[in-house]
């Protein structure tokens, strides 16, 4: 599993023109899946997304949560963070992981999520029109790490 994160002032997507979510200040986070993930996963990536200190505290030092300030999330599906270009020029997604599974998967990512934060989404599956005023930039990729330990 892999998350995308970028700070954000304001971001908004659209499906055939139509906004179908769109967030104030917070997160954007673009997610996706690969074979072998599990709920395992997406409780550490939840966590670790919403625990993440990158927003700045009144010293401009990036010490704050997205709990912390009361932010808002936008959660984007995107099965091309499993692209490989190793090889070439078109990248393969063999890695990523087939759409019913990543949709179960995301559906449990967004309501985890949910608990905790208000969570606006794309359409999975869907052409999107994402439009982010990247704050910073920050941009922060996160991953799985082995969990068996």
């Amino acid at each position: 599993m892999r998350i995308l994160v970028q700070r954000s002032l304001k971001s908004s997507v659209s499906v055939d023109g139509k906004v179908i979510g769109k967030i104030d200040s917070g997160l954007v986070l673009f997610v996706g899946f690969t074979f072998g993930d599990s709920e395992k996963e997406i409780d550490y990536l939840v966590n670790k997304a919403l625990h993440l200190r990158i927003f700045d505290d009144e010293n401009g030092v990036m010490n704050k949560s997205i709990l912390d300030i009361g932010g808002n999330i936008l959660s984007i599906s995107q099965f091309t963070l499993y692209a490989d270009s190793k090889k070439g020029n078109r990248p393969s997604y063999a890695e990523a992981l087939d759409s019913i599974k990543a949709f179960k998967l995301y559906k449990i990512f967004n309501e985890r999520l949910s608990k905790f934060v208000n969570v606006e989404t794309g359409l999975f599956g869907a052409e999107m029109l994402v439009n982010i005023q990247n704050d910073g930039p920050v941009t922060i990729l996160l991953e799985k790490v082995s969990l068996n330990d």
